[in-house]
């Protein structure tokens, strides 16, 4: 299973809109970024899907060194698709046998998994995002964190 940089801090995002305002913040920084999709979305919005935010954020944000982790919750078959999706990073909150089964597979494919993150912040309903990004990744805000 893989590990993070020792400084993380996860942001979740729920769209293009919350990444887009993740990179600029990092960008303006200077600083990697630790993306997180809602808790879930590997079940709600697919792995397509988030592929898709992440890529678009990329190309818009080049300059942003940017990990992404698409939450598989504890649905093994949702982390396996996410892996066959191409996903570069899951996280698996599930039974430890089945993540153990579940890394060396990632592994095989070039992919890591997670098994947990330390605290985040989360832009669902945050009124400006990039601000809170901003505070949150230059460490003024710890007020909207989650998990």
């Amino acid at each position: 299973m893989t590990a993070l940089p020792p400084l993380s801090r996860p942001i979740r995002i729920h769209g293009l809109t919350d990444a887009d305002a993740a990179c600029s913040a990092a960008a303006d920084l200077g600083v990697p970024l630790l993306l997180v999709s809602a808790p879930g979305a590997a079940a709600s919005a697919g792995a397509g899907w988030f592929r898709e935010v992440i890529a678009r954020a990329a190309a818009r944000h080049p300059s942003v060194a940017m990990t992404a982790v698409l939450d598989c919750a504890d649905r093994p078959g949702d982390a396996l698709g996410a892996l066959s999706a191409g996903v570069d990073v899951i996280l698996f909150t599930g039974r430890t046998d089945v993540a153990e089964r579940l890394a060396d597979i990632a592994a095989q494919r070039g992919s890591s998994l997670l098994t947990a993150l330390p605290e985040g912040l989360d832009l669902r309903a945050v009124r400006d995002p990039r601000r809170a990004c901003r505070e949150w990744l230059s460490g003024q805000d710890d007020g909207h964190v989650t998990e």
